[in-house]
């Protein structure tokens, strides 16, 4: 026998998360929110409140809930300091285009205008990173309100959506004239195809082209539309590089197309596209992701590229640079449309073998770069400098996951950014193993939003595109990993089973590489600090020159740190590269069959002699050997960055 109250107004909200199969709300407890929390404790009701102990977590978990179940994620927040904590992975959300449904119980509405405790007009606050930002007027329209916000967050193109709610509009009874229940959700289609004139015009620039490249941005993984670009790719014969800080795997990296992400630096995009006499953006939202940017230097994609452009977002095409073609439409329909009229046009013999040379230069250079990495892990492996190189950590993850056949069934959550490209090129993220949500990054940049991410993933049972997240690997720099620690409070409350990495390499690695760019474009220096190292301690860094980078002092235990949050999580600290494979096999082995979160602090390279021998603290030695992963540009991009330093800050 049911014991459901009296329906009142909180109970739509429940209504619209049933009709999505919506299971969780996220969020942190307070006192307004106490109504909309009391709805998760019927069992008719049939969603789950998911505790977080800080509103940015609760954020980052909804995100994650949004990328398996391709529903928006929910959660609910306390008036100003909830939504102000958590705009960092609201920012994420904004730009990585993840559909979500804020909910922020304001204070009284009789009582605002008089700007009680905590109250403020935390509508506009959230205003700029949503596609829509609401105040309820009236209880009474809380049914209207859910219908859009859903059905926006949900639209081409997805996004957040805001909504403050005084808090006592939740406690009122429904009137005779509402709905008895929320009728539904309207939902917009996305897998529309562009219009065929233009698709068919594009097709015939495309055709021309002397020498294309394919820009692929997240609007490809989302759609779940690789297959189609690799067709496209295929029939062209053009390198595929991702958009930088790709949220999703967009492409398969064992095609021997796949360049890897672009970089993160003027000069660097701009010699890349320098040689192509065709650019064709394809669902590409963040185009301008560099760290410095002089108008002097020029524009990041020369005038002497012709740019095609295809995107579900109108505010996508033509937003930085002029294209003589575009597309509105979804990106896999779009490609299928696409591909059969490339299919019917007639090609010249000039340029079909000039296409069929590129796909086996492509191939060649593809074979190359596996033989360097192949040489690079193998030195990494023999390497007796008692440090641990990055790069062998997804190698072995790679070899446990095909080893244990767990295709389709692990999702790899990444903000180890020092360490992009080993993880992007060494996980297994092609077309046999993965699909585009088995990865999981944001194009924001903000911070600490992995590990809350991994919170809301893995507490899904099943995820779109035919992924199951039976095993969750969040690998996650020491420095993102200190921005939300208390995840792990909330990972040991619900027992989910999350593999957390942190490469630990005890700076902020990331920040070094970008202050490097800074002092190269514009001649400045920081302060440094003129200390000795301990000649009798070589792991000693307090002679740091930018000693505000360095998290060596004191040393962080993260297993620990875990463990403090009252959660007896298991886990070790890795120090050397023989116990590496073991102790990420015994990680995996123990998540997978223990069902709990485990730890592993990885002490990563870190090597004093190549700091000092590169006149600062900006280079360590793994830096200069790792081979890059894109070889179609390898050589021009070897002549501007020598050192192969990461570029993206």
């Amino acid at each position: 026998m049911s014991d459901m109250p009296p329906r009142v107004m909180r109970d739509y909200l429940y209504d619209a998360l049933n009709q999505l199969n919506i299971r969780q709300i996220f969020g942190v407890p307070g006192t307004n929110e106490i109504p909309i929390i009391d709805g998760t404790s019927y069992a008719e009701n049939n969603v789950e409140y998911v505790e977080c102990l800080h509103e940015n977590i609760a954020m980052g978990a909804a995100m994650g809930a949004a990328r398996m179940t391709g529903e928006p994620g929910v959660l609910v927040v306390h008036i100003t300091p909830g939504i102000a904590h958590g705009i960092g992975n609201l920012f994420n959300a904004y730009r990585s285009h993840t559909p979500l449904v804020i909910l922020c119980c304001q204070q009284q509405n009789e009582l605002v205008t008089q700007e009680p405790l905590l109250s403020s007009n935390i509508k506009e606050l959230a205003s700029q990173y949503c596609k829509w930002s609401h105040e309820l007027r009236t209880p009474y329209e809380f049914p209207l309100v859910l219908q859009r916000a859903f059905k926006e967050a949900k639209a081409p193109a997805c996004g957040p959506v805001f909504i403050s709610i005084p808090w006592e509009f939740m406690m009122t009874k429904p009137l005779p004239s509402l709905p008895e229940k929320l009728p539904g959700i309207t939902r917009i289609p996305t897998n529309f195809a562009g219009d065929p004139d233009e698709i068919r015009r594009l097709a015939e620039r495309f055709a021309q082209a002397k020498n294309p490249i394919i820009i692929a941005g997240d609007g490809v993984g989302y759609d779940n539309a690789s297959e189609q670009l690799q067709v496209l790719a295929q029939t062209v014969g053009a390198p595929v590089a991702l958009q930088t800080f790709s949220s999703l795997a967009n492409f398969p990296n064992d095609d021997y197309h796949w360049q890897g992400e672009l970089p993160g630096n003027q000069a660097m995009l701009q010699a890349i596209y320098q040689q192509h006499d065709v650019a064709f953006l394809v669902g590409y939202s963040n185009q301008a992701q560099v760290t410095v940017f002089n108008y002097a230097d020029g524009p990041l994609i020369p005038t002497s590229v012709d740019i095609l452009y295809l995107s579900n977002n109108t505010w996508d095409i033509g937003k930085n640079y002029y294209g003589s073609h575009a597309v509105l439409g979804g990106i896999r329909a779009s490609l299928e449309k696409l591909n059969q009229v490339m299919a019917e046009l007639p090609v010249s013999g000039d340029i079909q073998r000039e296409r069929d040379a590129r796909n086996q230069l492509l191939s060649k250079l593809c074979a190359q770069r596996r033989q360097d990495w192949d040489a690079y892990l193998h030195q990494a492996e023999q390497d007796a400098s008692g440090t641990i190189n990055p790069a062998l950590i997804p190698h072995y993850l790679s070899q446990a996951i095909t080893q244990q056949g767990l295709a389709n069934e692990f999702v790899y959550v990444h903000e180890a950014v020092s360490d992009s490209p080993s993880f992007q090129y060494l996980m297994p993220l092609n077309q046999e193993m993965s699909k585009p949500v088995s990865y999981y990054c944001v194009s924001g940049g903000s911070l600490g939003w992995s590990m809350p991410a991994s919170l809301g993933i893995k507490i899904q049972p099943t995820a779109i595109q035919g992924v199951t997240p039976k095993l969750v690997i969040n690998a996650v720099g020491d420095g993102s990993s200190l921005f939300y620690p208390q995840v792990w409070w909330s990972a040991a409350k619900y027992q989910l089973a999350v593999l957390y990495i942190i490469t630990n390499n005890r700076e902020y690695h990331t920040l070094q590489n970008g202050l490097e760019e800074v002092i190269g474009s514009y001649g400045w220096e920081p302060k440094k600090k003129p200390v000795a190292p301990d000649p009798a301690d070589p792991t000693s860094y307090h002679n740091y020159d930018v000693d505000y980078l360095s998290l060596q002092h004191p040393q962080l235990n993260f297993h620990q740190i875990a463990n403090a949050m009252g959660a007896d999580i298991q886990g070790q600290v890795v120090e050397k590269t023989g116990d590496l494979n073991a102790a990420l096999q015994q990680a995996i082995h123990y998540v997978l069959n223990e069902n709990k979160p485990y730890v592993l602090d990885i002490r990563t390279e870190r090597d004093p002699a190549a700091v000092q021998q590169s006149g600062g603290a900006l280079k360590t030695s793994a830096a200069h050997r790792r081979p890059p992963l894109n070889y179609f540009h390898k050589q021009l991009l070897d002549e501007i960055n020598p050192d192969n330093v990461s570029t993206l800050a």
